[in-house]
């Protein structure tokens, strides 16, 4: 899914029941059931009051699913009909597509271009050790790590109702946990490097010839740094927090946000490069987070309200400053998040189609 340079991302919150009347009996879904979902909005937007109009309404579609029967609003309400039913709902040309999430490890986003994805989380945990980094590097040490696994696939490609696509990704993922799970990783034929990047590429490599809708295999080695792999090129990502004081001298008069306030914000610096065919990594981990240092300090634990540079005291402001800054330092870097405590942020890189994970 494509995206334009610069999105804004307004969130919602909502506890629903539901059940999936599409699905056999037997299934799970097909009964009454409930979620805490989240829906997401991302929209082009470059000014404060567009931001505030996209959060504004998300929460009108929000409160009309709230504390409710979804069969009484969507029909089949399917996590890939509800993000329509959002999408067609919001009204503002500015917005490109919306996301559900129905619980911590899966979801869907549904775009414009009429493009539909779905994701599921996986879970494995393995020892390893990276046989080629310089003497001394932490990482040449066997440890290990609870990986984390996101596997993207395309539903405009297969046609299936997102319900039956998580179960068929639980099918297929099966065999790669087994084989994942509770392993050394060097042991295994083909990750003798089993960098986040290899890894990635390992499970695509075994999963693409069974599911031809495969987009992207991501790689959580922490919850906080990975890897991920359409096929083609790699990305990796780095996760920072920053907790700061901010104040939007730009908000309308009682408007709380222009109170000053704090919050704490989620950063995440994406980096895409070829790989090295030594080290089996794009960039080091622990590089970015050297090289970033003097960045972070400039935010973390500051007051951005007295910066000219965070006057707007939003996190458009903030992703497009560290975007700027970080390129300068580290020149791999190709886009930047900045989420807030309650999840809404900004996205600011050129057009791609990277995946915007979930939390």
């Amino acid at each position: 899914m494509s995206r334009p340079n610069d999105i804004v991302v307004a969130i919602g919150r909502f506890e629903s029941a539901r059940h999936l009347d599409g699905l056999s009996n037997g299934h799970r879904c097909h009964a009454l059931h409930g979620h805490g979902f989240i829906a997401s909005a991302f929209a082009e937007s470059s000014s404060f009051d567009e931001t505030a109009v996209l959060q504004d309404r998300i929460s009108s579609c929000i409160k009309q699913l709230n504390y409710r029967l979804l069969n009484d609003v969507v029909q089949q309400p399917s996590d890939t009909n509800l993000a329509r039913w959002v999408l067609d709902r919001l009204g503002l040309p500015a917005a490109q597509q919306v996301s559900i999430q129905s619980t911590p490890d899966q979801g869907v986003v549904v775009g414009r271009d009429k493009q539909e994805r779905i994701w599921r989380r996986y879970h494995f945990r393995a020892a390893h050790q990276l046989p080629n980094v310089p003497a001394g590097h932490k990482c040449g040490r066997m440890h290990g790590h609870g990986f984390q696994v996101i596997l993207q696939a395309d539903l405009a490609q297969s046609g299936s109702d997102d319900e039956l696509g998580y179960d068929s990704l639980d099918s297929l993922w099966a065999p790669l946990e087994s084989a994942l799970n509770y392993q050394c990783l060097n042991e295994i034929p083909g990750l003798a490097n089993p960098t986040s990047e290899m890894i990635s590429s390992w499970i695509w490599e075994k999963l693409k010839p069974q599911l031809p809708q495969l987009a992207w295999v991501n790689v959580y080695e922490t919850s906080s740094c990975g890897a991920a792999f359409n096929g083609i090129n790699y990305r990796i990502w780095k996760d920072f927090t920053i907790d700061s004081a901010i104040q939007c001298m730009f908000a309308p008069h009682g408007d709380p946000r222009g109170k000053l306030h704090g919050d704490t914000f989620t950063l995440r610096l994406h980096l895409s490069a070829p790989i090295d065919q030594v080290m089996g990594w794009t960039v080091d981990f622990g590089d970015v987070k050297s090289i970033f240092n003097p960045i972070f300090k400039h935010l973390d634990h500051q007051p951005l309200h007295t910066l000219p540079e965070f006057s707007a005291g939003d996190a458009s402001s903030i992703a497009k400053w560290v975007l700027h800054e970080t390129k300068k330092q580290i020149k791999q870097t190709v886009r930047v998040d900045v989420f807030s405590s309650r999840g809404g942020g900004a996205i600011c890189g050129y057009r791609d189609d990277a995946p915007v994970l979930p939390a």
